[in-house]
């Protein structure tokens, strides 16, 4: 799994303010994230997981074992319960929120020195791709 370990930081960005859009996001904090190039620093400690992202206005930080639910509080300040699983070379995120609705699956895919993350919310679609610093 160390093949997951590593900064990485923010290349491109497809459709993000429509995902937000969908999460009911405020046009704020939407204009704020769409401006940043988030880094993600993932690290792995025995079989627990790390990954802390970090921008200029906002930080935040998951800790998780593969397969087992947790609470996360996301970047936009919702409450959501959180299980990630590993499917080859793939970490997926799904976020189960109180409104099926507002449900998310973030998926991690890692090739090489990139992450392609590709963020779901009903039928919109975002791809994030980051580079290995």
């Amino acid at each position: 799994m160390a093949e997951f370990v590593g900064k990485y930081k923010l290349i491109s960005s497809e459709n993000f303010d429509d995902y937000m859009k969908a999460l009911n996001v405020s046009m704020v904090t939407r204009k704020l994230a769409n401006a940043a190039s988030p880094v993600q620093d993932i690290q792995l400690n025995g079989d627990e997981f790390y990954i802390k992202t970090s921008t200029t206005f906002k930080t935040s930080e998951i800790k998780f074992k593969l397969g087992v639910e947790f609470d996360e509080q996301t970047a936009d300040g919702r409450t959501v319960k959180t299980t990630i699983t590993r499917d080859g070379n793939k970490l997926i995120q799904e976020q189960k929120a109180d409104k099926p609705a507002l449900n998310s699956t973030l998926t991690r895919e890692f090739e090489g020195d990139t992450m392609k993350m590709v963020l779901t919310v009903g039928d919109i679609v975002c791809t994030r791709v980051y580079k290995k610093e």
